[in-house]
């Protein structure tokens, strides 16, 4: 596979403000056989008709009949996806110059990628709930499994889907997505391709990340609560994980 087809998959919820700048900066990295397959969550503002403007075919725009939340979109959109590589996008970013062929080609080589990212307002990194330091991703996931680990499980983990790319081969063992994730499904992506070996980091940058009110995600540390019903879920992500990979060894 040496030039891997690439589909962007989106998940737009009243995006209109944001969204043109960031498909524009899609679409001047994708190649004429690329896609960029949009799920619109049911949105009351003008974000359909943005998305009607361009006329692109590599554009595809699919609606919601009702709001069924990121999670479930994002699931959607790449269960419509066609490419050998899937690029995971928000609707308010802006793409690297780079970032297609960087992801695409780590992708193919081991199966997960996650990219580091900066604040588009100053261009530098999020800095982590935990300890303050800029947040980044070093190294390879691949020869350190068990801190990976530990760190997603402490929350200390910056994967964020906006950053991440998924060869095609790796679908069946994250899709469907368990019934219960009503987030975080970066991290579940993340914690399935690190137990599998087939998780890496890409030192670079290759977005630049938009930080706004209406953010579905965010860097901001949780209460007591949320921060431990974000832990109880990583543990059954984690046992999904293992779960799912050892039947697919035992179906071999």
């Amino acid at each position: 596979m040496d030039i891997p087809s690439v589909s962007v998959c989106m998940a737009t919820y009243n995006g209109a403000a944001y969204l043109r700048e960031q498909l524009d900066s899609i679409l001047a990295e994708l190649r004429p056989d690329d896609q960029v397959v949009i799920v619109d969550d049911a949105s009351t503002d003008d974000t359909v008709a943005l998305l009607e403007t361009y006329r692109d075919a590599r554009v595809e725009v699919f609606r919601n009949a009702k709001n069924l939340g990121y999670v479930s979109s994002f699931e959607r959109a790449l269960s419509l996806a066609s490419g050998d590589v899937l690029l995971l996008s928000d609707q308010d970013d802006v793409w690297v110059p780079g970032r297609r062929d960087a992801l695409a080609d780590a992708a193919v080589k081991f199966g997960v990628v996650a990219s580091n990212l900066l604040l588009l307002d100053t261009g530098t990194p999020l800095r982590s709930p935990l300890t303050g330091r800029p947040w980044l991703l070093h190294g390879s996931a691949e020869h350190r499994p068990l801190r990976t680990e530990l760190m997603i499980l402490a929350g200390n983990a910056p994967y964020f889907g906006c950053a991440m790319a998924i060869r095609r081969d790796f679908l069946p063992l994250v899709t469907p997505f368990p019934d219960y994730l009503r987030e975080s499904h970066d991290l579940w992506i993340a914690t399935v391709a690190n137990r599998a070996g087939m998780l890496t980091h890409l030192e670079q940058a290759t977005v630049l990340r938009r930080v706004h009110d209406s953010n579905a995600s965010t860097s901001r540390p949780r209460g007591l609560v949320a921060a431990l019903r974000s832990r109880l879920l990583l543990v059954r992500l984690w046992r999904e994980a293992g779960r799912r990979l050892a039947a697919t060894r035992g179906s071999r």
